[in-house]
């Protein structure tokens, strides 16, 4: 692919809206999560969404461990959530003792000022490149107001 063309492909791709979410799970009973926006829903009956995680990533590990994986759908209100979760932290501390939050009925923790959450149970994962695409069963959920989700665009569809 010449450069021109990949630069096109990345701005194309950098135009397809993304919501943005906090994914978290527990990981030895301890809270973890991080920023997510490769995120949508897959099926109505049941109600099933999936996730793309990195490969790598330790927050993959620790969900297929608890077999849960939550979903806060942030909006301009709580936008700041997450902020926490792009920062590095000493051993022992981590970004929920900087946010508000609660457990879900499985014990996956949610954004307690998040727009909506939804918890799901993990029903199977698919490799997909450089992610994994980890699907789920929503088994519960709760909307906290009426509003509009964030949603954002990328300047570059190939990259965060």
């Amino acid at each position: 692919m010449t450069e021109t063309a990949e630069s096109q492909l990345a701005l194309a791709l950098g135009r397809i809206p993304q919501g943005m979410y906090i994914i978290t799970s527990r990981e030895g009973g301890a809270p973890i999560g991080f920023v997510g926006s490769l995120f949508m829903q897959v099926g109505f009956e049941p109600p099933m969404v999936c996730i793309a995680v990195a490969k790598g990533r330790d927050h993959l590990v620790a969900m297929r461990e608890h077999g849960y994986f939550g979903v806060s759908i942030l909006d301009q209100q709580s936008s700041g959530a997450m902020g926490p979760f792009f920062k590095n932290y000493d051993p022992g501390e981590s970004a929920f003792d900087h946010v508000s939050f609660q457990d879900a009925p499985e014990g996956c923790p949610v954004m307690g000022d998040a727009l909506a959450w939804l918890e799901c149970k993990i029903t199977g994962e698919h490799a997909t490149g450089d992610h994994i695409v980890v699907f789920g069963k929503v088994i519960s959920a709760q909307q906290n107001r009426s509003g509009e989700p964030s949603v954002h665009l990328r300047k570059n569809g190939l990259g965060y």
